[in-house]
């Protein structure tokens, strides 16, 4: 399937190989998409590079206490392995899951570890990407020549995290780390702690560091909404119980926890406060039923304008009744030598401040890209269906959704990109250019997504960074809306006036 069909060498002497496919990232996107073109376009030969020494991506970085999913696994993972576990899963187990599929279906064979990009450029008159390299050691590595990108390395900077410069940082005396540069041999044990952040990763750390240290504080700008919930799907549990196949299971449970974000998503624009209220419910069966929400626990914004941040079993809700964790809604002002003073004049005392304070973005993971020696401002790029871009040829971004599932959309996207491969052959052309038709060249190129439809810091924060929206149409922006989409995109009519081939 990965075979080399030529090996030369490039103007630096280093081995050149070329391939008709080449996939970016074997994390969660690029091994799926590795899956799809290996079963839908089998004569396509590929490669995945990958900068990291192992697979996983996001799974493969994060190693903060208590790292988990905060998607279920029935749509988080692929609808052609079936998840056997429950819902929400930790790091490790969705990391077996990934070698499961990787050694099944051979794609390790195809994968270069320690492999950085630092340049592709596309040519015209070869209808070619020229890949740059630099090894694991920032030597110049080997140079990779393919018909067609498939970017699937994500969105975020894995290396350098959102960390803001709060005064006084050089002061404190403790250890201050952020959630993404964890270090395993750190000792929490019998400490008191301050977790900045409530979003996914504070749901996440605060719960597993809570049993070990003495007390957990989580030190908030503003509330976050929370949805707390066993971890177990009573309809899996059923169909286990009866006798019914592993892919069936895998199946069901997928349309009904589909069904539920849905509907979940409808009803927080139509009746926001009611479901709030809802959400209030499944905490108290937690945290008590005396459970005081204001101020910590109610947000600004309304539901799902922000990720809900999952918390299986209602852990963190259960340590906050117990009196192990607490919270606090404020802004830091500056460190001390022992801790935060906040701008209410309050002292957090802390051995260990762990910063949850999210990432920041990296678009086509900072590499540097070229179309006939113009490089690529991808800032003021349209895009088509946040997947493609006008006047990039031959490349495609899995960039998945934020209200569902990342991995519904590598699934939808894998079957897209190969249809479109396979219609390229049968059209006997190897170029495909996303043009804008005529008529829609005068309208506004305008921010990835609107404020008021998700608005997370990491997101707003960079915006501008992201590629451009087409007016409000929706085939000209990443509508953030899977079951749309699960339409739309497998309707897309390839000879349609958004695509030109040559």
């Amino acid at each position: 399937m990965s075979d080399v069909l030529e090996a030369v060498a490039d103007a630096r002497g280093h081995a050149v190989e070329e391939f008709d496919v080449l996939i970016v990232g074997a994390g969660i996107s690029g091994i799926g998409s590795a899956y799809h073109l290996q079963a839908q376009c089998p004569g396509k030969s590929y490669a995945i590079l990958e900068a990291k020494d192992d697979i996983g991506g996001t799974w493969h970085t994060h190693r903060y206490p208590g790292v988990r999913s905060d998607s279920d696994l029935y749509t988080f993972g692929y609808r052609f392995k079936p998840w056997v576990g429950p819902p929400i899963a930790t790091a490790d187990e969705i990391r077996k899951y990934l070698r499961s599929v990787v050694s099944e279906n051979g794609i390790d064979k195809t994968i270069r570890f320690g492999t950085h990009i630092t340049r592709c450029a596309w040519s015209s008159a070869d209808k070619r990407w020229t890949v740059e390299t630099t090894t694991a050691d920032g030597k110049p590595g080997r140079t990779y020549r393919a018909n067609f990108l498939w970017m699937c390395q994500g969105y975020y900077d894995h290396h350098n995290p959102y960390m803001p410069a709060w005064p006084g940082m050089e002061d404190y005396k403790g250890l201050l780390v952020h959630a993404q540069k964890w270090d395993e041999s750190i000792d929490y044990a019998g400490k008191q702690v301050v977790v900045i952040g409530s979003g996914a990763t504070a749901a996440t750390v605060i719960p597993a560091m809570a049993d070990k240290a003495a007390h957990v504080t989580m030190l908030q700008r503003s509330p976050t909404y929370f949805y707390a919930y066993p971890n177990r799907s009573d309809l899996v549990d059923r169909l286990n119980e009866i006798g019914v196949d592993e892919e069936t299971i895998h199946h069901c449970a997928r349309l009904d926890y589909l069904h539920n974000l849905k509907t979940m998503d409808r009803r927080a624009r139509e009746e926001p406060d009611v479901v709030f209220e809802e959400l209030k419910e499944l905490i108290r069966q937690y945290a008590g039923p005396d459970f005081d929400f204001t101020p910590h626990f109610t947000p600004r914004y309304r539901p799902w304008q922000q990720r809900l941040a999952f918390v299986p079993d209602g852990d963190m809700f259960e340590q906050i009744r117990d009196g192990k964790v607490s919270a606090v809604t404020d802004t830091i002002d500056h460190f001390t030598a022992d801790g935060i003073k906040l701008a209410s004049g309050q002292d957090l005392k802390a051995d260990v401040v762990v910063a949850a304070t999210g990432f920041n973005l990296l678009v086509m993971g900072g590499i540097t890209f070229e179309v006939d020696g113009t490089v690529v401002d991808w800032s003021q790029t349209p895009t088509y269906r946040g997947m493609m871009f006008a006047g990039v040829p031959n490349l495609v971004w899995v960039f998945g959704y934020f209200r569902a599932a990342w991995t519904l959309r590598v699934d939808l996207l894998g079957d897209f990109v190969c249809r479109l491969l396979q219609h390229m052959d049968e059209k006997g052309r190897s170029e495909i250019n996303i043009v804008v038709p005529e008529g829609l060249g005068d309208e506004a190129l305008l921010p990835w997504i609107e404020d008021d439809n998700f608005n997370p810091g990491y997101l707003v924060r960079d915006m501008d960074k992201l590629p451009k929206r087409l007016g409000d149409r929706p085939e000209w922006r990443h509508t953030q809306d899977y079951w749309r989409e699960a339409e739309d995109i497998p309707a897309i009519d390839l000879d349609g006036a958004e695509f030109a081939y040559s």
